[in-house]
């Protein structure tokens, strides 16, 4: 799903607050929002019980001025996808590209939903969606997205749980209804991830555990 919110540049100009008491997630979502066009690398596992070690993607996010949303995967294959309004643009290398509904599409749905309000910091259209709950502190927090039941049964994951410090997302983790976790590392996560290759390793990196 989901890479967001800094890269090394402007995105990063906000330094992480001294640790204080417990968050709360209107605090996180006014940390982490970032208005206007913004780019960011990811690193991304995806687990399936039919692959002895998770998948590896690699790629970037891209959000333009207009909220336009562009997730392309750069290795291990090339896939581009735009979320532009109601409808989705697919392209791959060596096929033309392909525009539909995104009513059609509800992993896509779901992306456009929580990651277009986490950068706008819109804490309310969030709530349409999903049931929002914090833990930690400042320096190390994490937010909680469970989906409300109407939207429970169009979307693929049944929980959402972000980690980061500070103004810095760093991670996001999905939880599918089979137990399946597919994890996005993002900013200063995924390029320390640039040479972790253990599944277990990235997974502590993603949950800012020791490694």
């Amino acid at each position: 799903m989901l890479m967001l919110l800094c890269s090394a540049g402007p995105l990063c100009a906000a330094s992480p607050e001294p640790a204080a008491g417990q968050v709360d997630p209107a605090w996180i979502l006014s940390r982490i929002a970032r208005p206007g066009a913004i780019t960011t690398q990811f690193v991304e596992l995806r687990g399936s019980a039919l692959l002895s070690t998770p998948l590896r993607l690699q790629g970037r996010y891209m959000r333009d001025a207009d909220a336009t949303l562009v997730r392309e995967v750069t290795a291990p294959y090339h896939e581009k996808i735009t979320l532009r309004g109601q409808t989705a643009t697919l392209e791959r290398d060596g096929k033309q590209p392909r525009t539909f509904a995104l009513a059609r599409a509800p992993e896509l749905l779901g992306l456009q939903h929580a990651f277009g309000a986490l950068l706008s910091g819109d804490a309310a259209q969030l709530q349409q969606h999903y049931t929002l709950s914090a833990a930690g502190t400042r320096q190390a927090w994490q937010l909680r997205l469970d989906p409300r039941q109407a939207a429970a049964a169009q979307a693929p994951a049944r929980q959402i749980q972000l980690y980061g410090r500070g103004a810095e997302l760093r991670c996001i983790e999905t939880t599918d209804d089979k137990g399946q976790h597919q994890r996005t590392l993002l900013a200063g996560a995924a390029q320390a991830a640039a040479q972790v290759e253990d599944a277990d390793a990235l997974a502590a990196l993603c949950r800012g555990q020791p490694g």
